[in-house]
């Protein structure tokens, strides 16, 4: 049975990992789930994606330590292996993700919604990166990418310190954007989605892809980015049917993906 639940809302895909009695902790057959959850996504169809996790306690837990706690060097570097190219895959996902964190988001938790576009969290979601405490490093991007989204001096004490980081903080550092009361997280999370969803996908894209890119390279070659990512645009139906609404003063809008 898969470990990740798919749900589609008009142009928004929900993605839900769904282990509940581990609080969603992340094992190998979980990891392929979401994966292959991913990969099931109708990319001409869709248009925003939100991954949550089952429960009102836990976004996802962490990883298996279960399954972690007999591996051996070559396994414990397959396994961080297979989780970073799982999360990579989401970064680099053409359709934006939003991670909607409703509770626990540790360790593989914290690196699975780090990977992911804009991130709104329910007000009982910590995050944190407990693996010093277990003896390893964070091994999906923890240390990479948390490093990069909020201050390097930051991400160390939350790391080498095991700290974890209530939801007002999270936003506070720009972990997060937004925080919700619990039941308001998923209407929010929704009417961002829709939001998205509204705009010319293609242009949608193409954002996400030259904002990516250009964080990896200094600016004279990111503006380079941004230039082709706008040039290709004037290539789509979407960009004369987006100008000409704007010239003929209509607020309908009827993007083709195209």
């Amino acid at each position: 049975m898969s470990n990740v639940k798919t749900e589609v809302q008009g142009q928004v895909a929900i993605l839900t990992i769904s282990r509940p009695k581990a609080l969603n902790a992340l094992n190998s057959e979980t990891l392929d789930d979401i994966k292959a959850a991913f990969e099931a996504i109708d990319q001409k169809e869709i248009r925003a994606v939100i991954l949550t996790g089952d429960g009102d306690k836990s976004f996802v837990a962490g990883a298996d330590i279960a399954e972690m706690h007999g591996l051996n060097k070559e396994q414990g570097t397959a396994f961080g292996k297979k989780g970073n190219d799982v999360f990579r895959y989401i970064e680099t996902f053409p359709i934006p993700v939003i991670a909607a964190v409703n509770g626990y988001a540790l360790g593989g938790g914290n690196e699975i919604c780090m990977s992911c576009d804009i991130r709104l969290a329910s007000d009982n979601a910590v995050f944190g990166q407990p693996e010093a405490g277990l003896g390893i490093t964070p091994g999906f991007g923890g240390t990479q990418r948390l490093a990069r989204i909020v201050a390097p001096g930051i991400a160390k004490e939350i790391i080498y310190a095991t700290k974890n980081i209530k939801a007002d903080k999270a936003k506070e550092i720009g972990l997060v954007n937004e925080v919700y009361p619990q039941a308001e997280l998923m209407p929010a999370a929704l009417k961002l989605a829709n939001k998205i969803a509204a705009n010319a996908p293609i242009a949608v894209r193409e954002c996400k892809k030259a904002i990516n890119d250009g964080l990896q390279v200094d600016m004279d070659k990111a503006i380079v980015i941004e230039e082709e990512a706008f040039g290709r645009c004037f290539e789509t139906a979407d960009q004369k049917e987006g100008m000409g609404a704007f010239l003929e003063k209509r607020k309908d809008k009827h993007f083709i993906n195209a």
